[in-house]
């Protein structure tokens, strides 16, 4: 919060200096001045911990883009997308931090705001499918996964949807788990030949 009181104080008093500059006649000072008032009233739409933190994540360095995104402290100031885009990567960066529940919850409501663009949405379905496969909802997980392979336009992410469909065939379902917890583990069961 100080850190955007502090931005809207420069903003305002680049937009003072700027009219200063024009009415006291320094014409050309003042066409260049608002080149930086208005990198400096950009600054509102565009985060600068966002920008760092996604070129991190470009280059591959997770830690130092986890470190950026988690320094964001009050997004809900930030423009409805870029709200949306802290929540999706505070929520899959810091999964083991925050845990299922929370992760889940930050995942709902980025997807809720609206990410831009299909592969983004897809990505997040995929996130959101794999923390209610962990929790044993398993058809919840498999209409996720439906919604993520339509998203999915450029087919990047077939083959990761595939293999976590083929995953969950294989895990036992919630009633299976609940039974193998009260009959005191799972049970041999005798070769038939």
């Amino acid at each position: 919060m100080t850190g955007f009181i502090i931005r809207c104080a420069i903003a305002a008093l680049a937009l003072f200096f700027n009219v200063y500059l024009f009415v006291s006649g320094h014409w050309g000072w003042g066409i260049t001045f608002i080149f930086v008032t208005a990198i400096i009233i950009l600054s509102f739409f565009r985060n600068e911990n966002m920008i760092l933190a996604l070129n991190q994540m470009r280059v591959g360095n997770t830690e130092k883009a986890k470190k950026y995104i988690n320094r964001i402290g009050a997004p809900q100031m930030l423009p409805r997308k870029q709200h949306a885009y802290v929540l999706f990567l505070q929520a899959v960066m810091n999964t083991h931090e925050f845990g299922f529940s929370k992760s889940e919850q930050y995942l709902r409501k980025a997807i809720g705001l609206g990410l831009r663009t299909g592969q983004d949405n897809a990505v997040a379905r995929m996130h959101l499918a794999g923390i209610c496969a962990q929790t044993g909802r398993k058809a919840e997980a498999e209409k996720l996964l439906a919604e993520a392979k339509r998203l999915d336009n450029t087919g990047m992410m077939k083959e990761q949807i595939n293999q976590m469909l083929g995953q969950m065939k294989m895990a036992p379902s919630k009633n299976q788990m609940r039974m193998a917890q009260m009959m005191g583990g799972r049970k041999k069961m005798p070769r038939t030949r």
